[in-house]
């Protein structure tokens, strides 16, 4: 069974998560924003094996420590879809906006809709969910219910729109014919925030509920 472990990192209070194949004890670090000793001390101390770094979108906060982990650990970067290249390319800048420090970003694959990542025994497909940003996608596994919707969708709200390539259309979009059709009991893990439930979201979620859509 695929498992997910929760760490806040960086100012933004970001969520960056360890997912773990239970059988195997190998795990992808999903968004690693920043903090990577924080990052690695969790992986150590579960006796986890990373296997791969996974992004779902090209903002600092879920990017900015990725090519240090990835020159760390030894391991490849997935994702995100290939429209948020602009983005990688400038996290040193966005960086020095903020007062981080980090390096740009090349992953080793672009992800698109269709394709899927292997983490141990356990598969993660993947959704092209824009909006929050052009080329922004999300993780999901059937056997656990579990999503991991990056910036798209969080607990009560959802993602900006008002930041370069954001596009609140496409966002509403992305959650009303990619999340929801995954199903109502599905668990997922926001970049941001309490993780919450698609069912609860739709009959509280002022932006996407069922009513706000209809």
């Amino acid at each position: 069974m695929l498992k997910a472990l929760i760490q806040t990192v960086t100012l933004f209070e970001q969520n960056a998560s360890i997912i773990f194949c239970d059988e195997t004890k190998k795990c992808a670090i999903v968004d690693p924003g920043g903090d990577i000793n924080i990052l690695l001390n969790v992986a150590k101390d579960n006796k986890l094996i990373p296997e791969t770094i996974l992004l779902t979108h090209g903002h600092i906060d879920h990017a900015g420590g990725a090519s240090e982990l990835s020159e760390i650990l030894n391991i490849e970067i997935h994702g995100p879809h290939i429209d948020d290249k602009f983005l990688l390319d400038g996290l040193k800048k966005q960086g020095e906006m903020f007062g981080m420090q980090t390096r740009n970003c090349s992953p080793d694959r672009w992800l698109d809709e269709g394709d899927s990542v292997n983490i141990g025994n356990e598969i993660l497909e993947v959704f092209f969910c824009p909006g929050h940003t052009p080329g922004h996608i999300i993780f999901f596994n059937k056997k656990a219910n579990l999503a991991l919707v990056g910036d798209v969708l969080f607990s009560g709200s959802i993602g900006r729109t008002d930041l370069p390539g954001g596009n609140f259309d496409q966002l509403i979009d992305s959650v009303k014919n990619k999340l929801w059709p995954l199903g109502d009991d599905i668990y997922f893990i926001p970049g941001h925030g309490p993780a919450s439930t698609f069912k609860v979201e739709r009959e509280t979620n002022p932006f996407v509920s069922d009513s706000a859509l209809s």
